[in-house]
Order: C-alpha cells, then sequence, then structure tokens
C-alpha cells in the first residue's frame, strides 16, 4: 500500500512538473510569439479597444492617421483623412495584414504600450476608460507636401525635401501612391479584395519612388564624383581635355555625351566646374577614371551609400556595389562615375547628398518624427538632429556650392531659377535600356544660408519621353517646392 502511494505521488509530482512547465513555456518563451499570432482572437479585440493616437503633420493639427469610435465588436476604425497624400509615410494598420510606415515603428507610441505611457494607461485603468495611445508628430510640412503632389502632378516619380540643417524630411510624395483606408477597414473581404488589386498592380503603388525603390540617379552622381575629386587633391579649376568622345581603358568602348554632343562648342579643356556647369560626361568619366573605384566608392558611402541609414520608415539606401568596379572592370568606372553602370539611388539618398553639402560638408539623419505627445496634449519625447557623419570638408562643400550655383545660374538647371534666391542645383538625365531617361534634379536655396533642399525623379522622360532632361522636366518641381518653403 505504501508503494502504491510513493509511486502515486511520484505521478502526481512528474504532473506539476509539467504543469509548471507548460505554464513558464507559455507566460515566458512563447508568450511573444503568441501575442503576436495574428489568429490570435483575443490579441485582436483588446488592439482594437485601444483609442489609438494619431498621426499628425508637423503643424500638430494636420491629421494624417486617426481612430474612429464605431458600434461594432472592434471598437475602433483606423481612419486616414487624406489618404494618398501620405499613404507612404503612414503606411496602414490593418486587421489582416498588419502594420506598415509610421503605423509600424512608431506602434508602441500609437497603441499605449511605451513605457513613458504607463501612468496614463494605469489612470485610465482605474477610471475604467479606453486605454489611449499617443499621438505622433511628423516634420511633415503639409504645405510642402501639397506642393510636391502639385508639381509632380500626374507623372510617375518622386520628391524629397530636407531641412539641411537638422536632417528633418519636410516632404517626401510619390506617385503613384495608395489609399490606406480599405487595407484599415473591419471587413476582412473588403481588406483582402484591396491588398490583392494593389499587389497585382504593375506600377506598385505602395511602395514608394521617393525613398523605397533605386533607380540609376545619372548625372546627379556627378556631385558625389566631384566631392571625391575635390576630396582627394583636384580642386575646381583643375583642367581635364575635353575630347569629342572617352576612349575607354580595356576595351573599345567609348563613353560620349548627352546627345552625342561636344561640350562647351569642342574647346580643348575644361575645368571640373565648368565640366558640372554643362554636365560633361567625358570629362567626368575622366575625372573617375584619375580619381580610381577605391576612392569613387568611399566618398559614395560617406553620403549614405551602401551603408544602413537610420529612418523611421523603410528607406533604401543608395547602392553603389564596390565589385561592379573592380581594377579589372575600368570603364565601369567611368560610367559609374556619371551616375550610371550599377549606381542606383532615389530621391531621399541624393537629398541627402545635397543636404550635406548645404551643410557645409555634415550629413544629418533624416528625421520623420519630431515628438511624442500623450492623450492630454504632454510631450513625453522629444527626436533632435542626429548627425550622420562628416562626408565632405567645410572647404569642399563650399566649392561645390559655388559650381552647383553656376549650374543654376548659366549651365543645365537655368528652369530652377527664383528671382532673389540664389538656388545651387544638379541635373541628371539617366539612361534607362529599353526605355526613356529618368530626369533627375537636386537643389538646395537659399545657397548662402541654405533652408531647404529638394531632390526629384521623374521616371522615363515624364511628358517628354526620350527628349526629357533633368533640366527641362525635374528642375521646375523642384523650383516649385522650394518657392513653396522660401513663402512659408
Amino acid at each position: 500500500m505504501e508503494r502504491q502511494i510513493r509511486r502515486l505521488a511520484w505521478v502526481f509530482l512528474a504532473l506539476f512538473v509539467l504543469l509548471f512547465a507548460q505554464i513558464n513555456y507559455l507566460q515566458v518563451f512563447a508568450s511573444n510569439r503568441l501575442a503576436n499570432d495574428p489568429h490570435n482572437v483575443r490579441l485582436i479585440l483588446d488592439e482594437y479597444d485601444v483609442d489609438r493616437g494619431d498621426i499628425l503633420a508637423r503643424d500638430a493639427q494636420t491629421v494624417l492617421a486617426r481612430s474612429k469610435p464605431t458600434k461594432g465588436e472592434l471598437k475602433y476604425l483606423r481612419a486616414y483623412p487624406h489618404a494618398q497624400l501620405y499613404g507612404h509615410i503612414t503606411g496602414f494598420y490593418s486587421l489582416v495584414y498588419g502594420r506598415t510606415g509610421l503605423e509600424s515603428s512608431q506602434n508602441d507610441y500609437l497603441s499605449g504600450r511605451a513605457p513613458e505611457l504607463f501612468q496614463q494607461t494605469f489612470v485610465d485603468e482605474l477610471l475604467g476608460r479606453d486605454k489611449r495611445g499617443a499621438s505622433v508628430i511628423t516634420t511633415i510640412d503639409p504645405a510642402l507636401q501639397e506642393a510636391a503632389r502639385r508639381a509632380l502632378g500626374s507623372l510617375q516619380g518622386g520628391v524629397a525635401a530636407l531641412d539641411p540643417k537638422t536632417g528633418e524630411v519636410l516632404a517626401l510624395y510619390a506617385n503613384p501612391t495608395f489609399d490606406p483606408n480599405p487595407l484599415a477597414s473591419h471587413d476582412r473581404e473588403e481588406v483582402v479584395t484591396a491588398f490583392d488589386t494593389l499587389s497585382r498592380d504593375t506600377d506598385k503603388p505602395t511602395l514608394s519612388r521617393a525613398a523605397q525603390e533605386l533607380f540609376p540617379p545619372g548625372s546627379t552622381f556627378k556631385l558625389v564624383t566631384a566631392a571625391a575629386a575635390l576630396e582627394n587633391g583636384m580642386r575646381p579649376d583643375t583642367r581635364f581635355p575635353n575630347p569629342a568622345k572617352l576612349t575607354l581603358p580595356q576595351t573599345t568602348q567609348t563613353l560620349e555625351n548627352f546627345g552625342g554632343e561636344h561640350c562647351l562648342g569642342g574647346v580643348p579643356q575644361l575645368t571640373i566646374a565648368q565640366a558640372l556647369q554643362v554636365s560633361c560626361n567625358v570629362v567626368f568619366g575622366e575625372i573617375g577614371l584619375q580619381v580610381g573605384a577605391d576612392a569613387l566608392v568611399a566618398q559614395a558611402e560617406r553620403f549614405g551609400f551602401n551603408r544602413d541609414v537610420p529612418f523611421q520608415i523603410p528607406f533604401a539606401e543608395g547602392q553603389f556595389p564596390p565589385e561592379s568596379v573592380g581594377p579589372d572592370r575600368l570603364p565601369a568606372v567611368a560610367f559609374s562615375a556619371i551616375g550610371q553602370q550599377d549606381v542606383r539611388a532615389n530621391p531621399l539618398q541624393m537629398a541627402l547628398v545635397a543636404a550635406a553639402i548645404a551643410n557645409g560638408g555634415v550629413e544629418k539623419e533624416p528625421q520623420l518624427v519630431r515628438e511624442i505627445r500623450d492623450a492630454s496634449g504632454r510631450v513625453i519625447r522629444t527626436f533632435g538632429s542626429k548627425e550622420f557623419g562628416h562626408a565632405v570638408s567645410t572647404r569642399t562643400a563650399a566649392e561645390l556650392t559655388a559650381m552647383m550655383v553656376a549650374v543654376v545660374q548659366q549651365g543645365t538647371g537655368v528652369a530652377a531659377q527664383i528671382p532673389g534666391v540664389t538656388v545651387a542645383g544638379k541635373t541628371g538625365t539617366a539612361q534607362v535600356p529599353g526605355g526613356a531617361p529618368h530626369a533627375w534634379f537636386v537643389a538646395f536655396a537659399p545657397a548662402e544660408n541654405p533652408r531647404i533642399v529638394v531632390a526629384v525623379v521623374v521616371l522615363n522622360g515624364g511628358s517628354l519621353g526620350s527628349e526629357a532632361t533633368g533640366g527641362r522636366v525635374a528642375a521646375p518641381i523642384a523650383k516649385a517646392v522650394i518657392e513653396a518653403a522660401l513663402r512659408g
């Protein structure tokens, strides 16, 4: 009898150990996975019981996203009043597909889970109120976002505008865009249908051409090449031969200027400054060969290419693969120096390049969020300016600025001139295999004390197609955004 009791005791002990282990596994080791399981109905009901915080523009008045009370089982519905204008920034908050954009990166604040909101959440629970999230105040200027949308119009492409001194993103708009509202619906069938429609769209409207896609930057990349030259002992008045074509080493291939034209009427030599002013491919190909692949890649990386640049929503940093310009690939070096070959960027990346130049050589991290406010309006966190790195020296930045001013005053960027304002800029016309060229323009103003940097890409020449240039198509768009900023 005593033996049977002992055995039964061991069985109960084993069962207790198993129960203890199971509870610990569920509450400790598997808690995060279970809490984030999209099939967890309890989680979904709890999440939609939260009065999720607003996402606001920098004026703290313009609503980009908000929660609306409902009479259904899910107590709050996410709504996007300006839908397509800010879709790539806010992202969406979906019952089926989760969160993207700021809805994802700022979720702890928006959902009220952040440690800074513990006191508010505790009081809400004591008083029997719904849990309230914090509001996210972005850096976006509504007037500039609208100016970018209006200037780009129906053209496919993207616009990025920054404050060069702080890195704050003032506008970030791309066309095509999308409406997040159907994806936030409480009707699962409507959500799935909307998502499938967007997924099948070959124009990829949920992917921002301003920050998430990469394109050959064309001659706007000559700013990086010029920076590498100046940082490695050359000066703006350093001269190079000006042939009609550049015969490339290791091959019979040649590099030509846009349209096959001869730069500045065929004068024997051009300075680096003159070559940038008229965007001379032949001379910049030669500069690239003399500077060398290692220096070009290193300079691009100081501007953020090939690196992880912190940002609050998905950002595809510029790419300049070192292996694409190895010692046995000298022709690739020349083509990379003019922003072709395997070099890729987007407007946000090129805006960071121009911003570093405008800010005396110091590049700031791009910022999309200014501050967080709790439900009572109290600021609980601010996001200050952060330095990304020193891209170029102060001297090089000043020399590049003077060269970019000449581009707008009497070079390829005259369409960006603004009466009474000194604009510094650089055009780009990037060749695309089998298609019309992409039109680019990067600029900042006023050149003496820059307040805004703008970068624009218009895909496949916009309305001008194969006849497009950055100066004709993209420069007027950048000008419109700069004018809106200076008026403001």
